[in-house]
């Protein structure tokens, strides 16, 4: 007997007590779920797992939270990048005659070891110095000589010395260089030197030099695979599954189940996690459909309203758990972009308003203040609260700010200093 059960059996509404331990299908990113049943059929010789032809979305990986727009098609592949890491670039500058005796190289191997994603020593010069024996001054000594290795700027201890490293990389005059390395070195206090001679070529070159330094290891392109496409059809929402990403399995029994208890028992286990599969797609469909329903507006170029997992589970009729393990690691494709389906449930600062439509707001607001005059949290408090009729305090907004990445006003300022042309 071969039976193909991709699609043809019906998800159960009430969850088995068999079912139950299926529910990390439920659970598990697309990308993962052939992995996982792949697993299932190491205990299963009479089921076959094929693969799904493969739909994929381009994103950077700059953040968790931040995904690159993309038109919604049928079919976008997947790019790659092979590139050296980080730790193989600086191992192989590792030599004479930057690096002319073995434990000088020790010391700068111990160093990469210490080297983290940004590009800057996380450890202290002590605590290297303890672990290899030696004096702190020798860890220094060649830790300097980092000054000259490419990525320009890395393994330096923080932001300012990172600068002083990169600024070896530019031919600069006697004057310009020690115009650049006083206003790094006091550029808490940047304002400051704003008349001084020589201050908006220093500028200039520090406009070049990277933050942070390892920034081309960090923004590699990878893939996000989403379960759901959303697409707005002349004015008409339409909701798919990534359909031709799912596997199929394949019941194979050659006729057995009729002769033997143990063949029938597989055969049982794998029906239940076909089922258990359908109940994912069904799931995941409801969930699209009611994130449509709720979220309308967002699809039409709107902000996302206040949502709860309890609104979907009670409207579903499906466990509160049941619906935050079918949100978790899933992704929605839409012609706004590919956001998380976690990223759909704001927590609501009225009834009519969420977070995230503040912190959508607070973060237009500051791309178009005047550079000039940054906006305070207070002001920006009183646009908040003006804009959307509410009344909420200045910590909120303060930390509304934070997670959204935006600096003070004060720390603004400075950046929009470094952008003067």
């Amino acid at each position: 007997m071969k039976l193909r059960t991709s699609t043809n059996i019906s998800a159960k509404h009430k969850l088995s007590t068999t079912m139950r331990s299926w529910l990390h299908i439920l659970q598990t990113d697309l990308e993962g779920l052939k992995e996982t049943l792949d697993e299932a059929k190491k205990e299963n010789p009479f089921i076959e797992v094929q693969s799904g032809s493969e739909v994929k979305s381009v994103a950077k990986s700059k953040s968790k939270q931040e995904y690159q727009k993309n038109s919604v098609s049928n079919e976008i592949e997947a790019l790659s990048i092979s590139k050296k890491s980080l730790y193989d670039r600086l191992s192989e500058q590792i030599e004479p005659p930057l690096f002319p005796t073995k434990k000088s190289q020790d010391i700068a191997y111990e160093i990469i070891n210490n080297i983290d994603d940004n590009g800057y020593l996380k450890n202290e010069i002590s605590k290297i110095a303890t672990k290899l024996n030696i004096k702190e001054e020798d860890v220094q000594k060649v830790r300097k000589r980092f000054a000259h290795l490419e990525p320009s700027g890395v393994g330096a201890v923080d932001l300012y010395e990172s600068f002083l490293f990169q600024l070896n990389d530019f031919d600069l005059s006697s004057k310009l260089y020690g115009t650049c390395t006083k206003i790094i070195n006091d550029f808490e206090n940047l304002q400051s030197y704003q008349n001084e001679e020589g201050f908006l070529d220093a500028i200039k070159i520090i406009r070049k030099l990277k933050n942070p330094p390892a920034l081309e290891y960090k923004e590699q392109t990878v893939a996000i695979i989403p379960d759901i496409f959303i697409t707005n059809q002349n004015g008409e929402i339409k909701v798919s599954l990534n359909n031709s990403y799912y596997p199929d399995i394949i019941i194979d029994t050659n006729g057995l189940e009729d002769e033997f208890d143990f063949v029938k028992k597989k055969v049982k286990e794998a029906t239940n996690l076909v089922e258990a599969l359908e109940l994912r797609k069904e799931t995941l469909t409801k969930i699209a459909l009611m994130l449509v329903e709720y979220q309308y507006d967002f699809f039409q170029g709107g902000d996302i309203k206040p949502l709860k997992l309890d609104d979907l589970s009670s409207e579903l009729d499906r466990h509160h758990s049941t619906i935050s393990r079918a949100i978790s690691n899933k992704y929605l494709s839409c012609d706004r972009g590919i956001f998380s389906l976690k990223s759909f449930f704001s927590t609501a600062v009225d009834e009519e308003t969420s977070n995230s439509a503040i912190k959508s707001y607070i973060k237009e607001i500051v791309k178009n203040e005047d550079r000039k005059k940054p906006l305070s949290d207070n002001k920006i408090l009183a646009l908040v609260n003006e804009k959307f009729n509410i009344s909420i305090g200045r910590r909120t907004i303060t930390k509304y700010r934070i997670a959204e990445n935006i600096s003070s006003s004060s720390e603004r300022k400075k950046q929009y200093l470094l952008e003067i042309v």
